[in-house]
């Protein structure tokens, strides 16, 4: 099942159009989608190793514009937004979200545009909590931008090594990861 799937994914990934698409899920994840944009990057970068770094680029531009609309999203019509935020289940999140930026301010954009937890909830809470704007820019550039070159320099470090070896295992990291997210789904019910 999981072999299929990455021949398929990669073969979108060498479209013509995929950088399109690639900057349009960089962009929605981070304010409203929620997959995120390394399942379309690393695989561009397997399909194609000599543009990585215009990926990692164009991934890292179009997430922080779609921070940006987060933000405002969050300043201009947080009422509007807050049940859609607590229907999906960020509402928790919304709330610590709140209190680490009361304690620590612009660094939480930073560890958020990097680590992999929901960065569309910072953003809607950055532009909620009034976060000053210009250091909200700068620390989604700088901790997306971190995240996604260094997906990018990870799988074009990986190259053909790394095709090879999703090739020959893909099935069983598909399933183990499955497993995972099972058994954390019952753990936080």
């Amino acid at each position: 099942m999981f072999s299929a799937l990455y021949a398929r994914v990669m073969s979108w990934a060498a479209h013509r159009h995929a950088p399109w698409y690639l900057g349009l899920l960089s962009f929605a994840e981070a304010s409203f989608f929620p997959v995120p944009p390394d399942v379309m990057l690393a695989p561009m970068v397997l399909a194609r190793r000599r543009r990585a770094w215009f990926y990692a680029t164009l991934t890292t531009a179009a997430s922080a514009a779609g921070g940006v609309a987060g933000y405002l999203l969050g300043m201009l019509a947080f009422d509007a937004v807050a049940p859609l935020i607590r229907d999906l289940g960020y509402w928790p999140a919304y709330l610590q979200a709140r209190s680490w930026f009361a304690e620590w301010g612009v660094l939480v954009v930073f560890v958020a545009g990097f680590s992999p937890i929901p960065y569309k909830v910072f953003t809607v809470t950055a532009g909620a909590a009034a976060m000053a704007f210009l250091p909200f820019v700068l620390a989604s550039v700088v901790g997306r931008g971190a995240r996604f070159f260094l997906v990018a320099a990870l799988i074009y470090w990986g190259g053909e090594r790394m095709d090879r070896f999703l090739r020959k295992y893909i099935d069983r990291l598909g399933w183990a990861l499955l497993a995972i997210a099972a058994v954390v789904y019952f753990l936080m019910r």
